[in-house]
């Protein structure tokens, strides 16, 4: 992860002003601007394969599946913007604002590597904490895991790895994810 050289931090409507990157995921932390490479393919290959699923068992018209191709909103001052790798909303509690999201997935899934840091990790999940994202996953590709934290009196709240079994979001009781289906042949 890159941060750009910027002498103070960007301001909410400084950023709106600023070009698009290509080819890369920006993130901006607390006014720093943070550019992450796109996904390696396997990566990709999880969280396209997962959304599927997921799409395939909601009913599209009142759920939107998202992979990381938009920006959600933590704060505008100081201007804190995240791209989860996939998020799950309830239509009626999307807010959209300035080409934005400004409002909590119900479900945000995370793909983590050896390179996340548990610093990032950390500060990411005070970030949708602070948004009031009631459930995170978080995929282990190395060691074929998931982790299901839900948030409770404004902390999450981790379950042991698993490795086996299903997934069922809290928010979403019609979808059953058969966590050896995530992982890529």
């Amino acid at each position: 992860m890159a941060s750009l050289p910027n002498a103070k931090p960007v301001t909410y409507e400084e950023w709106l002003t600023m070009p698009e990157v290509q080819d890369a995921i920006e993130e901006v932390v607390n006014g720093e601007i943070r550019i992450m490479p796109a996904p390696k393919w396997n990566h990709s290959e999880i969280i396209d394969d997962l959304a599927d699923n997921i799409k395939a068992q909601v009913d599209r018209r009142n759920v939107r599946v998202k992979v990381s191709d938009f920006g959600l909103i933590i704060r505008r001052r100081p201007l804190t913007s995240r791209v989860p790798d996939l998020a799950v909303f309830e239509r009626s509690t999307i807010v959209e604002m300035d080409g934005y999201i400004h409002s909590a997935p119900q479900l945000i899934v995370e793909a983590l590597s050896p390179a996340n840091t548990q610093r990032d990790i950390q500060e990411k999940l005070a970030d949708y904490a602070s948004l009031g994202v009631p459930e995170v996953w978080h995929l282990y590709p190395e060691s074929r895991a998931v982790e299901v934290l839900l948030l409770r009196d404004a902390v999450y709240h981790r379950s042991q790895p698993m490795t086996s079994g299903l997934l069922q979001p809290k928010l979403f009781p019609n979808v059953s994810i058969d966590i050896a289906t995530i992982w890529p042949d």
